[in-house]
């Protein structure tokens, strides 16, 4: 199924998930506005876009830099967004921050933090994405499969991803008359620089013993379920979808 004149804007989309997720998403046709948090993700964005001038020279890719933790900050990229390719059919949005400390140990300022990014900027996303994608369209936000596991020290991440779910669902019912399906991923234990500073290397042995094939996901095992959704699932919408090679359920 072709995304031939389709525009998808990919939050966290220079590097890891986002970046596989847009390499999905070029073949089949899609226009890709990219976003990056930082400075420290230009080198990242640079190496991307080489690879889509060698791989997909066709494709048309801009990269976009800033903090989406205020709503000002995401209604601008929409507009940046809109102005440049005169449209937005797909949101995939990778945003988010990891935390692994006991309840004891997290101040007010990480907390802040963390609802900041993996709470208030995906309503915001979800917010412009309501507004501005066209019929038919798509909105994604990746989650966590934290969010159907019962465990200690990841209170304030599967805390702040929680909300997601509920976003998830509400939007998708609001936006049913204009055909858009809005829908969530929950991948586990990732095997991305994100995920090792946590963990212990116990920990990690723990992490790939409960999955399939012993492993981490990875990114590849998530972007084809994103082209999916894009795709020939347009038709699932308002569902957290578990993808974690069997690592946890509910």
């Amino acid at each position: 199924m072709s995304l031939k004149g389709q525009v998808a804007l990919i939050t966290g989309g220079a590097k890891n998930l986002g970046a596989q997720i847009a390499l999905e998403l070029a073949p089949l046709g899609a226009s890709l506005a990219l976003h990056y948090n930082s400075a420290k993700t230009k080198d990242d964005a640079v190496k991307l876009e080489q690879t889509f001038k060698q791989k997909y020279p066709g494709t048309k890719v801009v990269f976009y830099a800033a903090d989406l933790t205020t709503a000002t900050a995401v209604d601008k990229l929409f507009q940046d967004v809109s102005r440049d390719f005169g449209r937005i059919d797909i949101v995939v949005n990778t945003v988010g921050m990891v935390l692994k400390k006991p309840i004891t140990e997290i101040s007010e300022a990480e907390y802040d933090k963390m609802f900041a990014i993996n709470s208030k900027a995906a309503f915001f996303i979800l917010k412009a994405g309501a507004i501005h994608v066209k019929e038919g369209g798509k909105l994604i936000t990746i989650v966590t499969s934290l969010l159907a596991a019962f465990t200690g020290f990841y209170t304030s991440y599967a805390g702040s991803k929680a909300p997601v779910e509920h976003f998830t669902r509400g939007v998708s019912k609001e936006l049913m008359s204009k055909r858009v399906s809005v829908n969530a991923i929950a991948p586990g234990p990732m095997d991305t620089p994100f995920f090792y500073p946590q963990e212990s290397p116990e920990a990690v042995a723990f992490h790939k013993s409960s999955a399939l094939d012993g492993r981490l996901t990875d990114v590849k095992d998530i972007a084809p379920i994103v082209k999916f959704l894009c795709t020939e699932g347009q038709w699932i919408t308002g569902q957290t979808i578990f993808a974690n090679g069997g690592y946890t359920t509910r």
